[in-house]
Formats: structure tokens, sequence, C-alpha cells
């Protein structure tokens, strides 16, 4: 497309254009943007020009924008994208005496045509000359009278690519006629032609976006399903979350609609998964069989592959640190007396090793078997004692660190760092501390 080439408006479009605003903008306020069509060397082109009123009576008219049905790049002058709120346009008028701040010329109208990516600088405006299509004769059976869509160059593009669309607009379908991947679809595959035959009056192919009729088409799911399902999916894979990729990698497809059923159906997180997940990982576990992608019991088999992965990485790190682990546990001995408190409904142990630090922190999401914890344990600057329910005396239940030279409790937490209920609050702070407080000071008596 040579620019340079372009002529002025024709007086008898201008001629159309104003009586198509006179009817349709009877007011003549704010700016309005009408198209039409032309060629420019043996190229189908629309050109969309720009209007306002000066005055009460002059109205102002340009071509402000050029786009080719084969080009891969547009042309603009004198217009400017920008953001009021909405997706907006700007024209300057300084050449047709319209003039703002002290008569000082915009720095996008000096009536220059730059070149831009063609799909830029487009904004909606009524075609007034649609039917110069139809005397070009590759497209006079392109059924563009019954298109009635805004993109008319992009639906002549998919129309030249994909003859279907034609047929679309004859079942009423003029919504996808310019929607590619539902086009390049109706081509190769003649299960969805008839699918899309049998359904055309059905209201939902207006009203859904592409992806959710494929959705639909594919699985036989309702258009609503299939909504809410690319709307997950789409809000999965736009998560940043590094910790994420597990699930990204082995969920596609038709097992991510699956994953996403399941985890609705267990009523479990994202995160109780991922935990589930990287351990059966660890376990080396082969995650494409649907007995450990999605056990029937999860909680069950969650808590025993954790305890599995957990037993794993304690025999590594017992084997690797042996010396410290002997360490640990004099240490451990040493302080005993201080988890023998009686009660009736709480129990109280010490850790033994660095390994039950490790279980206790994956167990209830803490950084207990982080964070060097266990150094500050053989350092004797903190102990860590376990709080159980007498029901359930091996199933971690809340954490505490204990300060030996400050005889106090530093930390106290169950869950994900969750301060736990009062009654156990009440045990660990008025029963068990001044108890642990009292055997401290008798060991030390006996030092």
């Amino acid at each position: 497309m040579n620019i340079e080439k372009l002529k002025p408006i024709p007086k008898h479009i201008e001629k159309r254009i104003r009586a198509f605003d006179k009817k349709h903008c009877p007011e003549q306020k704010g700016l309005r943007f009408y198209a039409y069509l032309t060629t420019l060397d043996k190229e189908l082109i629309k050109i969309t020009v720009a209007m306002r009123n000066k005055g009460k009576q002059e109205q102002l008219i340009k071509q402000v924008a050029v786009h080719g049905i084969h080009s891969d790049e547009c042309y603009v002058r004198d217009m400017e994208y920008c953001y009021l709120g909405i997706c907006a346009f700007r024209v300057g008028w300084y050449d047709e005496g319209v003039k703002y701040r002290y008569d000082i010329r915009p720095h996008y109208n000096n009536g220059v045509w730059y070149s831009a990516k063609d799909k830029y600088y487009d904004p909606y405006a009524h075609v007034i000359n649609l039917e110069y299509i139809l005397t070009i004769p590759k497209y006079k059976y392109s059924e563009i009278m019954n298109y009635g869509g805004v993109k008319i160059l992009k639906y002549l593009r998919c129309y030249e690519r994909y003859p279907q669309a034609e047929y679309l607009i004859k079942l009423g379908l003029s919504n996808l006629a310019d929607k590619r991947t539902i086009l390049a679809l109706l081509e190769k595959d003649k299960a969805f032609r008839r699918w899309i035959i049998n359904n055309k009056d059905n209201p939902n192919l207006k009203r859904h976006n592409s992806a959710t009729i494929i959705q639909a088409y594919k699985t036989g799911n309702s258009f609503e399903d299939c909504k809410r399902f690319i709307k997950r999916k789409s809000a999965l894979y736009a998560d940043k979350d590094e910790d994420l990729k597990p699930i990204k990698k082995l969920f596609r497809g038709k097992r991510l609609e699956r994953f996403f059923n399941y985890i609705d159906e267990k009523d479990i997180s994202y995160q109780l998964y991922l935990d589930y997940l990287n351990a059966c990982n660890h376990l080396c576990l082969d995650m494409s069989l649907n007995k450990n992608a999605y056990p029937h019991e999860f909680k069950k088999w969650h808590d025993i592959r954790i305890d599995e992965y957990n037993s794993k990485r304690a025999t590594i790190d017992a084997v690797e640190r042996k010396e410290f682990y002997g360490e640990f546990a004099k240490i451990a001995h040493k302080y005993l007396s201080l988890e023998n408190y009686e009660n009736s409904e709480f129990a109280v142990f010490i850790a033994r090793s660095p390994a039950e630090l490790i279980r206790e922190g994956d167990f209830l999401h803490h950084c207990v078997g982080r964070m060097n914890y266990d150094q500050k344990f053989v350092r004797e600057e903190t102990l860590i004692f376990f709080i159980r329910s007498i029901n359930e005396p091996t199933t971690p239940f809340v954490t505490v660190e204990y300060s030996l030279s400050r005889k106090k409790v530093l930390q106290c937490y169950g869950d994900n760092d969750y301060p736990p209920a009062v009654n156990v609050q009440n045990f660990v702070y008025h029963k068990w501390l001044p108890f642990a407080n009292k055997q401290l000071t008798e060991i030390r008596k006996a030092a």
C-alpha cells in the first residue's frame, strides 16, 4: 500500500457520511468516526474518517486511518490512542483552526501519515459503502451484507482462508464468522460441522466465546460448565506462583477438568494437593495412574504419603548427620523431665531428633523443620516440644518453642502458623509452662 497515492474523500462519499451523521447523531456533538471502502494499488482498503463540529454550523471531516486487507501495517495521522476510563482516541484539528493550549500544536497533529501495526488505530466506525465489496468478484458470495460485525476486513480475511465463514452467516451465526479457531475446526472436523448445524438455534452459540463453544462440543458438558472450567483454567495458568508448576505439568486437557472436579468433590485446596503431589513425586510414584492422582480417600492417603516422605527424608538426614543426631538426642534426654506433666486432655513430648522436627514442620506446614531450629536446640538456646491430644498421641497438633534462658514460651502454633484453640493455650501457658520452669530449676540445681 503506497499511502502517497491516497486520494481525498470523494464528494459523493462525503455527502453520504454527512447525511448518515445528521440522521444518527442529530445533536452533532463530540468526536465521531465513519469509514468507507475503496481500492489502492489493487488492494481493498478501509479509510476511517473523523468528524466534529466547529462552532454551531461548520462540520470538520478528514481521513485519519487507512487499513488494507492484505497489509501488515496501517497508516494513521492526526490521531492518538489515549485512555480516558475506556479505550478511546483523540484527533487533532490544528490545521482546521481548532487550537488549544495557547495555539500550541499537539505532538501527534502534524498532518503526516505514520505507519503502525494493522491491529492498531481502528476505532469503531460505521462503513458507509459496504456494498463496494460486492464489486470485487472474489467477495461476491461472501455474505458480507449480512455479516453485521464491526471488523469488516477481519471477516474478509477469514473468508479468504475459510470459505465456511459464509455458511455460518447463512446459519445466523455471524458472530462466529470471523473466529479463526471455530473456522479451522469446521474445516477439518465433519462432526463439528454437524454439531454446529444441529445447534444453530441454540442461543448459547451467540452468547459464549470460541473457547467455550469448542469445549462444549468436545466434552458434551453444558456451556456454563465449560465457561467455568475455562475461567478456572485461565486463572491457574495465569498464576505466577512457582509452587503450582507440578499441578500445571501433571494435569492437562481432560485430566485438568477431572482434577478440578476431584478437588471440588474432596473439598481440598491447591496447597493441600501440592503437599500430597510433592510427597508422591519424591517417593517416585507413577502419577499417571488414576489411583495415585485421584485417591478415593484423599485425606487418608495424603497423611500416608506425607508420613512416608518425611520418614524417607528423616532416614537420609540421619545418615548424613549421624554425629549431630547423637548430640541432639543427648540434649533431649537431658531435659526429658520437662515433658512429664500429667493431664487428662493433652500430652507433651520433647523432640528427640531433627527428623521429628522435619515431620512436625511438614505435617503442620510451618518452619520448625527448617530455619536452624535443630541447631538452636543443640546449643541449648531453645527446646522444641510437641503438644498432642491424649487420644491421638502420634498425630502432630501444636508445636511449642521454649526458651531455656528466659523460661518462657516463644512460639505456640498449630497448622499453618495459626494460634491454637483457647483451651490449648490455657494448658500451655498456665499449666505446662509453670511445671516446665520448675523442672528446669531442679535440673540446674542437680547440675
